[in-house]
């Protein structure tokens, strides 16, 4: 079931940003598609019977590999500053042109 929400919510962004005009949108719907497949990865990486590789004196032999989470860390950190890069050169775009709509820019920018 938990599987189907994170489906859904990478279906829900993709959409977003194919039917969406407004540039805005289209950044947050890239967002919300980039939460649902960290959602996804750790869903995946989450299995029952697994360990946190913490000395201790409990002798425990199924660790889990702590690799996923700093990939998953780094797909954080990239997917923000991704975003805000795109933010800003939407606000570049907004100095120029008096909307945000995909159409009207490329309407306003072909010779």
């Amino acid at each position: 079931m938990l599987e189907a929400f994170v489906f859904a919510t990478i279906l829900c962004g993709f959409f977003g940003i194919i039917l969406k005009k407004n540039l805005v949108m289209k950044i947050l719907s890239m967002d919300v598609m980039s939460t649902g497949v960290i959602a996804y990865y750790v869903l995946v990486a989450s299995r029952d019977g697994l360990f946190t590789p913490i000395v201790s004196g409990i002798e425990t032999k199924a660790y889990s590999d702590p690799v996923p989470q700093a990939v998953i860390l780094t797909a954080i950190v990239i997917g923000f500053s991704i975003q805000a890069l795109m933010l800003v050169g939407v606000m570049k775009l907004a100095r120029d042109n008096p909307t945000l709509e995909s159409n009207e820019i490329e309407k306003n920018n072909t010779p």
